[in-house]
């Protein structure tokens, strides 16, 4: 039982891990995107790999992805009710850095210092 509870929480850790998830989430919020915008609002995203995230997304059921049936095709993507729920987890740790972003910035630099030393 343990280990299936490990599993099930490696395997949300690693969906939250990638690269460019949290992002992906934050930028479609709860409004409906097309590739492109999602892509605008994460330029240093290559396609591919922005491509590979959604994928996941799609599949870990976080996104839904409707493609329109017109040339060339127009893909649209929003977070699912679960994804949305997701979200919420993803703002409490933004707000979380917000609050303790200088007392890491301050840790880093005094570790750097020691380093240095």
């Amino acid at each position: 039982m343990n280990n299936d509870i490990n599993s099930q929480r490696r395997l949300i850790v690693d969906i939250l891990a990638s690269k460019w998830v949290i992002r992906i989430m934050y930028t479609l919020g709860h409004d409906t995107k097309r590739f492109s915008e999602i892509h605008k609002a994460i330029p240093e995203a290559t396609q591919k790999m922005l491509t590979e995230a959604l994928r996941k997304l799609e599949r870990n059921g976080l996104i839904d992805r409707h493609i329109y049936p017109v040339i060339p095709p127009q893909v649209e993507y929003k977070l699912t009710a679960l994804g949305r729920e997701l979200l919420k987890l993803t703002d409490a740790i933004s707000q979380w850095a917000d609050t303790h972003a200088g007392e890491i910035k301050r840790a880093q630099k005094s570790y750097d210092r020691r380093k240095k030393s």
